[in-house]
């Protein structure tokens, strides 16, 4: 991730730092393995506290497979409930598809207005999961702009693939290991972190 980054023109910094997470201009979320493996390692240097604080005065956050499964309210694998970093309602649970993990290339469609995926609208993007956000439906009210919303099908089983919600963004799939289009999806988010 740190060398995809940097191609993509950011200077990095890997870091366990909370005050050098919190001053960055963009942060980078990524996490493999299981929902309550995740939010337990995060919770324990208080990671979901800086994300919290970051998204609270406006800054980027970029969550990235299992980084952007955390961010939303909970998650089911295996039996187990765990309370995620409920930046969006949703539950991550397993992908009914009939082979699983989805694992390889695959579309996305794209909603109107997107930045990350400016320009790669019609670009392949590699997957690396057995679960996901499947039925997400957004109440908002008339003064907040809904996010906007990326989606992949897998065995004929519809999954949240992206979110871009205001200074918070995150993918399913990874853009580190998506070639070309996920090259041009990072260039896209550090462009925003620009602004």
């Amino acid at each position: 991730m740190v060398r995809a980054l940097e191609r993509a023109g950011a200077a990095v910094t890997l870091t366990s730092d909370r005050q050098a997470a919190m001053d960055a201009d963009g942060l980078v979320v990524p996490g493999v393995g299981a929902f309550a493996a995740c939010m337990e390692g995060l919770r324990a240097v208080k990671g979901h506290e800086i994300i919290g604080r970051r998204l609270a005065g406006g800054r980027p956050v970029l969550g990235i497979c299992v980084g952007m499964q955390i961010l939303f309210e909970r998650g089911v694998e295996h039996g187990v409930e765990t309370v995620g970093c409920d930046e969006w309602p949703g539950v991550v649970e397993r992908l009914q598809a009939p082979v699983v993990p989805h694992m390889g290339w695959n579309t996305v469609e794209t909603p109107q207005g997107t930045t990350l995926f400016a320009g790669i609208e019609d670009e392949r993007f590699y997957f690396v999961h057995s679960y996901g956000v499947r039925d997400w439906t957004l109440v908002t009210n008339n003064r907040t702009r809904p996010p906007l919303v990326t989606w992949a099908e897998h065995g004929g089983d519809r999954f949240v693939a992206a979110v871009e919600n205001g200074p918070l963004s995150a993918t399913q799939f990874h853009p580190e290991k998506s070639g070309d289009a996920g090259a041009a999806l990072l260039r896209n988010w550090v462009r925003g972190l620009k602004r």
